[in-house]
């Protein structure tokens, strides 16, 4: 009894085998087909995400090498550091370490030198500048003639009022408008307490201004050969850092009321004797000499005197001073460059 009913039961087993493993294929196959499936799917998807990566980088379908790789991180880092340069430069620029160069630099003669000459007047001294107009500088058309022929410009410096916009101003405005031969320094004050700044600012913006061989600061009650000025400076162009004038020297005052009061007498020795400067009624300084004191202007220390002063900025420099004799302008005499009235 046992036996067959286990032969029964083994038959039973047999007979259901066939249709097990039709499903379990159908199954296996539907599942492989599902598998291929999503396995074709995902490969079309990155085939398309690395298209649009190509697309965006640029790259098509070149690879990067590592040596590829190196150069444009150092190509970003180099960027990085100009970048901190240029920052850099923008605020030595602003500080005055860096010359401002203009942009339309102002160069009338390219041959022989090339001189700008600051005379410096003030405010109600129009009679002295009309003087200077008539006796040596000329106005109008002829101003413009010695520029052009001569390679000389000449202009009156001078700062604005402390009270800005005021009648002062408007006369000097007024007179300009006319005569067309005014450097104006617009950021300085005049004053008489203020001439070494007045000099400092002069010399500064007018390397600024102009692409000259020489620069002259002259006082508006001095005559000036300009003949003679120009033959004795032509002798000194190739002499890149010269520095032309009556060279004295003098006592240095350290009494308070004195009319030549030297605030910072001390710092001249016990001797209480200036070093060799150019005597203020006129002076010549070099191309170099200028735009050193353009780059140089925020740290250049101004003494009591401007004389004094620019002869301070080019005593510990490699500067040529020459003792000019003609330079003088006590009186005119044989071969004179300038006459004080």
């Amino acid at each position: 009894m046992q036996s067959r009913g286990s032969n029964a039961r083994f038959s039973g087993m047999g007979t259901r085998s066939p249709i097990s493993s039709l499903m379990l294929a159908m199954f296996a196959t539907m599942a492989s087909f599902y598998v291929a499936g999503r396995l074709w799917q995902d490969a079309q998807n990155r085939v398309y995400l690395t298209k649009e990566l190509d697309r965006i980088t640029g790259q098509g379908h070149s690879a990067i090498s590592v040596d590829d790789t190196l150069k444009i991180i150092e190509c970003r880092e180099q960027r990085k550091k100009l970048s901190a340069l240029e920052m850099e430069l923008a605020a030595a620029r602003q500080e005055g370490f860096i010359s401002k160069q203009s942009s339309d630099m102002k160069r009338t003669n390219e041959k022989g030198p090339v001189i700008v000459i600051g005379i410096f007047t003030r405010f109600g001294r129009k009679n002295e500048r009309d003087a200077i107009r008539k006796a040596w500088m000329s106005t109008g058309a002829a101003l413009k003639k010695m520029e052009e022929e001569k390679g000389i410009v000449a202009r009156f410096v001078i700062g604005r009022s402390a009270n800005r916009g005021d009648s002062l101003d408007r006369s000097i405005d007024s007179e300009n408008s006319q005569t067309n031969d005014f450097f104006i320094l617009e950021n300085h004050v005049e004053a008489p307490e203020e001439l070494p700044m007045k000099t400092k600012l002069f010399f500064a913006h007018a390397s600024d201004s102009w692409n000259a061989d020489f620069y002259a600061k002259v006082n508006d009650n001095v005559f000036v050969n300009l003949d003679s000025l120009g033959n004795t400076l032509a002798s000194y162009l190739s002499v890149p850092r010269v520095y032309i004038g009556c060279m004295k020297s003098g006592e240095v005052f350290s009494e308070k009321g004195q009319k030549w009061y030297e605030p910072d007498w001390w710092k001249f020795g016990d001797g209480k004797t200036y070093f060799r400067h150019a005597s203020t009624e006129l002076f010549v300084i070099s191309q170099a000499l200028a735009r050193y004191i353009s780059i140089n202007r925020s740290l250049l220390r101004i003494y009591a005197h401007d004389d004094v002063s620019v002869g301070s900025w080019f005593i510990g420099a490699d500067v040529k001073h020459v003792d000019e004799r003609k330079f003088c302008c006590s009186s005119w005499s044989s071969g004179a460059i300038c006459s004080g009235v």
